[in-house]
This record gives structure tokens, sequence and C-alpha cells, in this order.
């Protein structure tokens, strides 16, 4: 049964990804941390892949095809694949985010469709 699932412990690092730690075939999670006034250093865009992003800690602000979005604990933000997209951390607090990406269009069900119980 051990093959079944895979269990890992999250560091506190600036980022982790969780697509290899955890054998992921049809997602990458990763979690980010910025520190106060930092930012991901470059904007980004995908080719399939829609990204869902959860802030966890503190606040900041994304800019995504120019609109700039703020963004606190408890938010949750999707995004599709072509948006330019970028993610910075308020003047005055560090922000902390899971990042999912799955490509898009791609679920044939979740857990009302595809459960089974037992």
């Amino acid at each position: 049964m051990a093959n079944n699932f895979k269990k890992v412990s999250v560091k506190d690092d600036s980022r982790v990804e969780l697509h290899d730690a955890l054998g992921l075939t049809g997602a990458e999670i990763s979690i980010n941390v910025l520190p106060a006034g930092a930012s991901v250093p470059f904007v980004h865009a995908h080719k399939q892949n829609e990204e869902i992003y959860g802030i966890l800690e503190g606040e900041g602000e994304a800019v995504i095809d120019g609109e700039t979005v703020s963004l606190a604990a408890g938010d949750w933000l999707r995004v599709s694949p072509a948006v330019k997209r970028r993610f910075f951390a308020s003047q005055h607090s560090a922000i902390k985010y899971i990042c999912i990406q799955v490509k898009a269009n791609s679920l044939g069900g979740y857990t009302a469709t595809d459960a089974e119980i037992m």
C-alpha cells in the first residue's frame, strides 16, 4: 500500500516545488514566500497550463495583463494560461502563497462526479 501515497514535509524555503517530491502526475504545486517589498523577478505566461493561487499569509498584489489585483490571506485567484502575470509582496508584509498549475480544460470530473463512496 505504501506505493499508493507519498508524504513529504515542507520547510520554510522561499520556494518549494512538489512535483518531483510527491511524484505528481497531473499537476505542479509550489509554495512560495516573498519577503516584504520583494517580487517575482519576471513576468510569465504559459502555453497550456492555468494556475490557481491561494494566499496563505500576508498581503501583496499581482499584475495580471496590466491590471493590478490586491491580494490578502484567504484570497484565491485563477489565471488563464496566456495571461501575463507577476506577483509582489506589499512593502510592509511578506506574502506566502500556493500555486497549483494544471492543464487548462483537462478536468474530467471533480469530487461530486469522480468520488466513489466505499
